[in-house]
């Protein structure tokens, strides 16, 4: 597990090789799998200090993540385990994810979505979970209010179906469920839009009158398609041709896309960069000139989030 680091708080953008991020190793193999050479990471998330793996074998384990300073002026980040524990299934741990104001910890495996305590990875008592999910997002811009809830779409196993459902600390309650055109295959969120990703298009589709509209074809059958929420009503998608394309919940791009290799396999962004993955580097655009600053070797990597 590594981070990717910014090197300085100042971003030069109108510099080429620039050296804004730095490769920074935080949990070695050795901490998660020890010897056994079949475990693999299958998501990440953290949040604040906490690091929450899930692997193959379905596991969840819990760092502590300290950074230190080097004299060098760079950072290392030292990671001490807490615990790990067993989901109960023969899946793997598909996605994770954090909800501090709830200190509970999203997990879904085996088509579940369940709610477990961020400190000692118990499932809470109500057993409420979330059944029939292929994947999910959390909807960074609520329109709830209610501080101790989160908002969160799935992408049901009911074909051609997203459901929006309120979580709270030991219940879940459905508010829609929305039909869409073809199969979604990836969310993100933004109020009450929603991007999607189907067989052979990307979409914004409003959850709460149920209008849709077009973005630009895309083939899943090549490979997966991107679909981040970057910014208060505006996505990055991995479009044809390698390009990384945004687009606002109004169906328009107010930004020219950054040109990415043909086979990038997940996206990050870091104001003013975009950072992208595939399978033998880690580069870095700007977005104000979408010129590529950075590359970064980095081989059999196959998870790229952003967090705090």
């Amino acid at each position: 597990f590594n981070i990717v680091y910014p090197s300085s708080t100042d971003h030069p953008v109108d510099m080429m090789n620039i050296k804004a991020f730095t490769l920074v190793s935080a949990v070695e193999r050795e901490l998660l799998t020890g010897d056994k050479d079949h475990i693999s990471i299958e998501c990440v998330e953290c949040c604040g200090r906490n690091l929450y793996v899930g692997t193959n074998d379905c596991f969840i384990y819990h760092f502590l993540l300290e950074e230190k300073a080097m004299p060098t002026g760079a950072a290392s980040f030292v990671a001490t385990k807490q615990l790990h524990r067993h989901l109960g299934f023969k899946k793997p741990v598909n996605e994770l994810c954090a909800a501090s104001a709830l200190n509970r910890l999203l997990v879904l495996c085996d088509n579940s979505i369940t709610l477990v305590n961020m400190l000692n990875l118990e499932p809470v008592p109500s057993g409420a979970r979330i059944k029939g999910a292929t994947t999910f997002a959390v909807n960074e811009n609520p329109v709830n209010g209610d501080p101790f809830c989160v908002e969160v779409c799935i992408i049901s196993v009911k074909r051609r179906t997203v459901q929006m459902f309120l979580v709270y600390e030991d219940r879940v309650q459905i508010v829609k469920e929305v039909s869409t055109p073809e199969q979604p295959l990836a969310v993100a969120v933004d109020g009450y839009f929603l991007c999607l990703a189907l067989t052979t298009q990307y979409i914004i589709l409003n959850y709460s009158t149920g209008l849709s509209q077009d973005l630009f074809p895309y083939c899943s059958e090549e490979k997966p398609p991107i679909v981040k929420r970057i910014g208060r009503q505006e996505f990055l998608l991995a479009g044809p041709g390698g390009l990384g394309m945004f687009a606002t919940v109004a169906g328009i791009s107010q930004r020219a896309p950054v040109h990415w290799s043909e086979n990038v396999i997940g996206a990050a962004v870091c104001f003013p960069y975009v950072i992208a993955l595939d399978d033998e580097f880690i580069t870095v655009h700007s977005m104000l000139d979408q010129q590529q600053k950075q590359t970064l070797p980095f081989k059999e990597g196959h998870i790229l989030q952003d967090f705090e």
